[in-house]
């Protein structure tokens, strides 16, 4: 509600401004009808909103004043200097009502009888036409009186005893054409000390700068098309200020580099600045929804209530108008087709309205949008039978897809579930029109439902597109950037090492990357250009492109920059995998890649891909399961060391530790690990056999469970292997499940949490909520 009526003070102030000229403009030409409809609306505008607020004294001065300017527009009466006045004493009263407004909060305790009588008393047809100057409004209370910098003559009697006389005489002074200012006067005839002066002149300082601007003075409105001009001309300085970065790398002057730097410094602020003038909360979008839901689910025979988290989230002004259509529409369709009627929810033990959640949140220079109801959720089968049935995906496809994934099939162009064609769904359109238009501004969406519990659509947008970071990469002679929005981490490989690392499942290249297949695209082949020699390092770029992932071989991996988004040519726009252009440090123009276009004409995010397999590719069978091969004791050695099996599904990471960080408590090796405390077992004093040294880095696999992590330090990781393990010998050691033969050697099959139930059983039975502190 404060942000409502500070709103409403701006806009009234400045209606107020335009009011008193009108108004004179007005009485020079009574005919100019243009200008009295713009006085009408400007107080027909302040009468409506002071009412909706509550400002009943407000309400009822600009009420009587509209009631004489609708008579004067309907031309049923004349404007006369007298009826000129009385609405010019309108605009003093209601600029003096605002000033109240703001200072208390509400619209005070005035008697303004003898305004709105002479108002109405100026509505009739016998009111006089003399002239009349404007009436004074009452005088304000100390409370309510508009806030500014108070005259030093005042301050002076106040605070240093300078008599009214004294004032008076120095004002008299400068009338006769003393040019000194008051103080000096009054210094140089003795009337207060110097220090006196200063300690004044820091008081009305103080007092203009103690927050107690007006609404209307702390504000100013600015054309959208200066803000986006501005951006332009910020980005041409944050491209001047990498080319000269660029340039002084070399440079040897100590000068040149801290003044380099420095113009660093004073880019980065001036583009943050810029960016936050066209940064807008999300609440503006959000606002309208419960009307949305509210109309929508009377005419279904629906109750459902509304709740909002998040609406100070800001994002970028272009960001928030791309966004305001897909979600009205999400939010038609989960009132129309998720959240059932009243009986079905009774029947299904549900309260019997339902609930409608929207939530925003900022996550790792992203924007996440969350839509979530409790209706009915969405029917795997259903949908897969429909996709069928319509022809989006066959019956082979869809029975290769993980349940996520079929119901993301309602994204599909042409797919729709509805019986029955309405006014508010079941054409087939709509749902594949939010994610083109999310995905056309950098953004992703995702669906996730539980049959009878309901469905929650995710949207990721990010925060702004004139600036970003990006990945600068080569391929051949031409550099290209990928936005950074979409970059999961970088993978190398040496020379040769691709033909070993690569499998390929269905004729698609993938690289076996922590257990999970991740399919494999090359630039140089959608770039159509030559290919890097054979024996050049192997850089994969992992990127995600609608909740898949996949890998983008390139040539070189150069630097990392923020870019200015320039929009391509009309020439260049049809082609998928570009989406913009920038320029670069050297000058050189690069093109930005377009993670989804290039997922998109590699096939990548079709269903049926590989990227949804992580079995096996010699076709292990169902029994198949991944297991990551770890080893003990000494690697060159084979007699010595044993090798170990864990099934990937219990490895949550892997990391490389460095020994100087493990730390004890309670006794207990332990390590902090991403802002926790993860106790570390090692698994060959566990299993008592020989360890090798550990060498400058742990490897430790990392295990995690409701919240709680161990870490287990191993000597050796070999390989992730998917084989179907036949135990042969049973466990002879607490901690083994027993032994097999996994990638044509006799490996042992470790019990995870038996290992951590022996060697940390505080970690695995710990509770997993945090126990405030002096509780």
């Amino acid at each position: 509600m404060d942000e409502i009526v500070e709103e409403f003070l701006v806009e009234s102030h400045e209606g107020l401004d335009r009011l008193d000229a009108d108004l004179v403009r007005l009485e020079r030409d009574p005919g100019d009808v243009a200008v009295l409809d713009g006085i009408f609306r400007d107080v027909h505008s302040v009468k409506g909103t002071s009412g909706f607020l509550g400002f009943t004294r407000l309400e009822s001065v600009a009420h009587v004043g509209e009631n004489l300017l609708s008579r004067l527009r309907d031309r049923e009466l004349e404007l006369t200097p007298s009826r000129t006045s009385a609405l010019l004493a309108m605009v003093d009263a209601i600029r003096e009502l605002l000033g109240t407004i703001e200072a208390t909060g509400g619209d005070g305790d005035g008697d303004w009888t003898a305004l709105v009588t002479r108002l109405e008393a100026a509505a009739t047809d016998a009111a006089p036409d003399t002239a009349t100057p404007a009436d004074e409004p009452p005088s304000p209370s100390p409370k309510s009186t508009s806030a500014g910098p108070r005259p030093i003559g005042r301050i002076l009697r106040e605070t240093a005893g300078v008599t009214e006389e004294q004032v008076e005489a120095a004002h008299a002074a400068q009338a006769a054409g003393d040019p000194r200012h008051l103080g000096e006067i009054l210094v140089e005839r003795g009337a207060l000390t110097s220090e006196a002066l200063v300690q004044a002149l820091q008081h009305q300082a103080a007092a203009s700068t103690d927050g107690s601007r007006s609404a209307a003075d702390a504000t100013i409105r600015v054309d959208v098309d200066l803000l986006d001009t501005l951006m332009n001309l910020v980005g041409e300085l944050v491209l001047a200020r990498n080319q000269i970065m660029q340039f002084t790398t070399t440079a040897s002057s100590p000068g040149m580099l801290d003044t380099t730097q420095r113009l660093n410094l004073i880019t980065t602020e001036l583009q943050e600045g810029v960016m936050k003038t066209r940064m807008q909360p999300i609440g503006n979008v959000f606002s309208k929804f419960p009307r949305v839901v509210r109309d929508l689910s009377l005419s279904l025979g629906k109750q459902v209530s509304v709740t909002m988290e998040g609406r100070d989230t800001e994002l970028d002004k272009t960001i928030i108008e791309a966004i305001k259509d897909p979600l009205t529409h999400m939010v038609r369709n989960s009132v129309d087709h998720g959240i059932e009627a009243p009986a079905d929810r009774l029947a299904a033990g549900k309260p019997e309205a339902g609930h409608l959640a929207l939530r925003a949140s900022h996550e790792g220079g992203q924007v996440t949008i969350e839509i979530v109801d409790d209706g009915a959720g969405i029917d795997p089968a259903r949908v897969a039978a429909k996709a069928v049935e319509k022809g989006v995906a066959t019956a082979e496809e869809v029975a290769r897809m993980s349940e996520r994934d079929v119901v993301n099939l309602v994204f599909a162009p042409g797919f729709s579930t509805a019986e029955v064609v309405s006014t508010v769904s079941g054409r087939g359109v709509g749902m594949d029109v939010v994610r083109t238009s999310i995905e056309r501004i950098g953004g992703s969406v995702d669906l996730t439902s539980t049959l009878g519990v309901g469905t929650t659509t995710r949207i990721r947008i990010p925060l702004t597109l004139a600036i970003i970071p990006a990945l600068v990469v080569g391929a051949g002679a031409a550099q290209f950037a990928i936005p950074q929005v979409s970059l999961l981490e970088l993978v190398g490989l040496e020379p040769g090492e691709m033909a070993t690392a690569v499998e390929h499942v269905h004729g698609v290249p993938v690289y076996r990357l922590r257990g999970q297949l991740l399919p494999l695209v090359h630039l140089h082949e959608q770039l159509d250009i030559p290919p890097p020699p054979d024996d050049a390092p192997v850089n994969i770029v992992v990127l995600q492109a609608d909740d898949q992932q996949f890998g983008l071989v390139v040539e070189a991996i150069d630097d990392t920059a923020e870019i200015v988004v320039k929009p391509l040519d009309q020439a260049l726009k049809h082609i998928p995998i570009y989406a913009g252009a920038t320029i670069m440090g050297d000058g050189r123009v690069s093109l930005i890649l377009d993670v989804q276009g290039i997922a998109e004409q590699a096939g990548i995010t079709t269903g049926g891909d590989a990227s949804r397999h992580t079995d096996d590719p010699t076709g292990g069978g169902d029994d198949a399961e991944s297991l990551l091969v770890v080893g003990l004791g000494p690697a060159d050695d084979l007699s010595a060391a044993t090798r170990l099996a864990v099934p990937l599904r219990q490895v949550a990471r892997l990391e490389e530790v460095d020994p100087g960080t493990v730390e004890f408590a309670g006794g207990a090796p332990v390590i902090q690990y991403r802002e926790e405390i993860l106790p570390l077992v090692w698994l060959s004093a566990a299993l008592q056999v020989q360890a090798d040294d550990p060498g400058e880095l742990l490897q430790v696999i990392v295990w995690e469970r409701g919240g709680r992590q161990v870490g287990l330090v191993v000597d050796h990781i070999h390989d992730v292997v998917a084989e179907q393990v036949v135990l042969q010998r049973p466990g002879t050691r607490p901690g083994l499940l027993g032994s097999g033969v996994v990638d044509g050697r006799v490996t042992d099959l470790l019990d995870v949490e038996a290992i951590i139930a022996l060697e940390a059983p505080d970690v695995l039975h710990a509770p997993v909520d945090l126990v405030e502190v002096g509780r």
